[in-house]
């Protein structure tokens, strides 16, 4: 029997890449960018140092990863994501504040959960505006599912934070009934409860989009439980 199929929780779309993107992944992919590596990554080698890791999973654009690299220059943070322009803008965001403690990862966030990253390497995961799906044939793409909640579980440390953030209520409800579910995490809301704090969580492109439209955007914290 052949193993089954991932559903994955993003299409490549071919985007258009502007020539400061481009010129941007030839020449600061090599310095910021993570190839697949043989076995997992050793993150103290990769950032050179030993500090607090921050992963953000499908940043974008990019844009509230640079501000949040940039106000905590004490951390490294790690960006997932597969479409080009996004990772371009991120590497331009990377030159002009001159970051050092960013790296990024163009791959399926998944398979970097799962084995790409020591367990319990994380202090903490951000998932901000992941895409709604919101046709309900398409709601199997979504990317927060008991199987990735249990991925992130794996990559956060005990006592580490998953914050994650959605303009659209049915994700939210899932998102955080998903997340109550788990075994492995706390809400730090209380069970059934969206967090009233956006934390240190800068607005982004999506965000902006959903408020024009009249959304309400709902935050949610969880600590990952010892054990």
């Amino acid at each position: 029997m052949e193993p089954r199929r991932r559903v994955r929780s993003f299409v490549r779309r071919a985007g258009r890449v502007t020539s400061a993107q481009a010129r941007a992944l030839a020449e600061l992919w090599p310095r910021f960018g993570v190839e697949t590596p043989e076995g997992q990554l050793d993150l103290q080698a990769l950032f050179g140092r030993d500090a607090p890791r921050i992963c953000e999973v499908g940043f974008g654009d990019g844009q509230a990863l640079a501000e949040l690299a940039l106000r905590q220059p004490e951390s490294d943070f790690i960006g997932i994501e597969v479409h080009e322009p996004g990772i371009g803008h991120l590497l331009l965001n990377i030159e002009r504040h001159g970051l050092q403690n960013v790296r990024i990862i163009r791959h399926d966030a998944t398979d970097v959960l799962e084995s790409w990253l020591p367990t319990g390497s994380l202090d903490r995961v951000h998932v901000f505006f992941p895409d709604p799906w919101p046709k309900k044939r398409h709601h199997k793409r979504r990317l927060i599912q008991p199987d990735f909640i249990g991925s992130l579980a794996r990559a956060i440390r005990p006592g580490g934070i998953l914050h994650m953030a959605t303009d659209w209520e049915p994700y939210a409800e899932q998102m955080r009934d998903v997340a109550d579910a788990s075994a492995q995490f706390d809400n730090l809301s209380g069970a059934g409860c969206y967090s009233g704090d956006r934390a240190d969580r800068p607005e982004t492109k999506f965000e902006r989009r959903g408020l024009r439209l009249g959304h309400e955007v709902r935050d949610l914290l969880y600590r990952r439980r010892a054990g």
